[in-house]
C-alpha cells in the first residue's frame, strides 16, 4: 500500500514539501487515480483513503460537525465527567491514544490540561492542523500538549499525571458502520506507517507502570481486558473501566 502527497495549484507548497519530506512520501502534482494520498486546501489537511472515492476522507474540524457540537455541549458530557470523578481541581490527563482528540478536547473544554500522544505521524499532523485552525476560537487548546511518539515511552518522561486515558480502536461491527469508515482509514494509515495495532497489549503495559488512575474506554459488551476493575461508568454503547 502506498501514499503520496498531492500538491494542488501550489497551495501551501512549502508546507506540503515539509510533510512529504517528514513522511518520506512522494510529492505529486497530478491528481492520484488510485491509492491513498494527503492533500490540503483552504479547509485544512486531508487524508484521502481511496482516490477512487474522494469523499471518503479523514479531515478533523473542531469548529463544526459532530466535534463542534460536542464541544458546545461539553457540560452535558456526563459520562466523561463521571469518569474523572467529582473534583474542582484542574487535572493533568495523559491521553495515550490521541487519535482525533475526540474525548481529549472535551476534557480540555472542561478546564483540564491534556498531554496527548499519537504514534501515527499522519494522524498527528491532521490533529495538529485542526488545532492550529481552531486555536483562536477555542483558547482552551493552549492547555494541550500534543506529541508524536510511543505513548508508553512518552508517559515515562512525564511528571504529576493525574489520569491516564486510553481509547484503543474498537473492532468494526455492523452496529458501528458509520464509525467503521474512520476505523478502516485509521487501520490503513497504521499499515502505511508500518505501525502495529497494539490495542490488545497497550493497556496491559500501561498498568505495569506507576499511575494514579487509568480510564479504559471499551464497547459496552466488550470483553474485560483485566478483571481487577475498581469500578465502571456505563452508557448505552460505551463503558469506562476505571483502575485506581
Amino acid at each position: 500500500m502506498t501514499c503520496v502527497i498531492y500538491l494542488e495549484d501550489s497551495y501551501k507548497e512549502e508546507e506540503l514539501k515539509l510533510i512529504a519530506q517528514d513522511l518520506n512520501f512522494e510529492l505529486v502534482q497530478e491528481y492520484p487515480q488510485e491509492g491513498s494520498f494527503i492533500s490540503i486546501n483552504e479547509a485544512g489537511l486531508y487524508f484521502i483513503d481511496n482516490a477512487k472515492i474522494p469523499l471518503d476522507n479523514l479531515h478533523i474540524d473542531f469548529l463544526s460537525g459532530s466535534m463542534g457540537w460536542r464541544i458546545k455541549r461539553s457540560e452535558h458530557e456526563t459520562l466523561l465527567k463521571k469518569t474523572l470523578g467529582k473534583t474542582k481541581d484542574t487535572l493533568t490527563i495523559f491521553d495515550g491514544t490521541a487519535g482525533f482528540l475526540s474525548d481529549a478536547i472535551i476534557f480540555l473544554s472542561l478546564g483540564h490540561k491534556v498531554i496527548a500522544c499519537e504514534q501515527s505521524k499522519i494522524l498527528y499532523l491532521l490533529v495538529k492542523d485542526a488545532c492550529n485552525r481552531a486555536i483562536e476560537e477555542l483558547p482552551f487548546l493552549s492547555n494541550l500538549t500534543l506529541l508524536h511518539g510511543n505513548s508508553l515511552e512518552v508517559y515515562k518522561e512525564q511528571m504529576d499525571i493525574d489520569v491516564i486515558y486510553l481509547d484503543p480502536l474498537y473492532p468494526i461491527t455492523k452496529k458501528h458502520i458509520l464509525r467503521a469508515g474512520n476505523i478502516s482509514a485509521i487501520k490503513n494509515i497504521l499499515e502505511l506507517e508500518n505501525i502495529m495495532d497494539m490495542a490488545d497489549t497497550l493497556f496491559t503495559e500501561f498498568k505495569e507502570l506507576n499511575y494514579k488512575k487509568i480510564i479504559l474506554k471499551r464497547p459496552i459488551k466488550g470483553e474485560k481486558i483485566c478483571s481487577n476493575i475498581n469500578y465502571q461508568i456505563k452508557g448505552k454503547s460505551t463503558r469506562f473501566d476505571i483502575y485506581i
